[in-house]
């Protein structure tokens, strides 16, 4: 899950200052936690405390309203009935890699993938956006090469992972659906040869990058490892109240 909050505090100040190079200072000054982390750390604790994923995506949705939420999203927090608006933006996978690190199959993993994704984003691209993160995630943890990720994902999930991110890179647009910014992202992944190379492949897409190196990131943490500069930076950016669910989250499942 680490990686996941790594790949977005690294990318959150290029969302605003597309790139296309990976050339670029990896933590800039204006770097922050936005949507992606708070949304992470509920599903987390809702996995620490047994508690629907419902109760914690509103509960810290509500207490860090202000960290880059869509528009569609803010007015689902602030509704009364908080129901499923077919979303199939990216933000389904962007906060489901706590679901790969704390279930030990692949069917719960992918089941709990798809109940973390239809409170909000019950469109069937939502949906498959998360399963497909939350199973690269897994599978990588579990000891699986590139190519066999690339191969699964690719069978059980349709998505074209044959390009490279060079070949993606010069046309490549923001983009916020899923089914035109997961298997982007997982070619970041595919396409690196380190964690930190990994992020630098989704912020040089110069599109949606704290979103991307949360989905990226979350499956090159499971594969590669977390730097321990990388990893000591990014506890600086967060909460006391992060902090501590990372503690606790990290003691229990990794």
């Amino acid at each position: 899950m680490l990686g996941a909050i790594a790949g977005e505090i690294i990318g959150s100040y290029y969302e605003f200052h597309k790139i296309k190079t990976k050339e670029f200072e990896l933590f800039h000054p204006k770097s922050k936690f936005t949507d992606d982390t708070v949304l992470s750390m509920a599903i987390a604790k809702s996995i620490l405390d047994n508690k629907p994923y419902l109760d914690n995506v509103v509960d810290f949705g509500l207490r860090y309203f202000e960290v880059g939420y869509g528009g569609s999203f803010k007015k689902w927090l602030k509704s009364d009935e908080h129901l499923p608006y077919n979303s199939w933006g990216n933000g389904s996978a962007m906060r489901v890699s706590p679901i790969a690190w704390a279930f030990e199959t692949e069917d719960k993993v992918l089941q709990e993938a798809r109940k973390s994704a239809k409170i909000t984003h019950n469109h069937p691209e939502g949906i498959k956006g998360a399963e497909a993160t939350a199973l690269a995630i897994f599978i990588a943890r579990k000891g699986a090469s590139k190519e066999e990720i690339r191969e699964r994902i690719t069978k059980d999930f349709g998505y074209d992972l044959s390009r490279t991110v060079d070949e993606i890179r010069p046309t490549y647009k923001f983009e916020v659906s899923c089914q035109k910014s997961v298997p982007e992202s997982i070619i970041c992944f595919l396409d690196s040869n380190s964690f930190e190379d990994c992020i630098r492949n989704c912020v040089s897409l110069g599109a949606d990058a704290d979103t991307m190196g949360a989905i990226a990131g979350g499956i090159a943490e499971a594969y590669y490892g977390i730097p321990k500069e990388i990893e000591t930076k990014v506890y600086a950016y967060l909460s006391d109240e992060f902090v501590y669910i990372l503690k606790m989250f990290r003691e229990k499942y990794n």
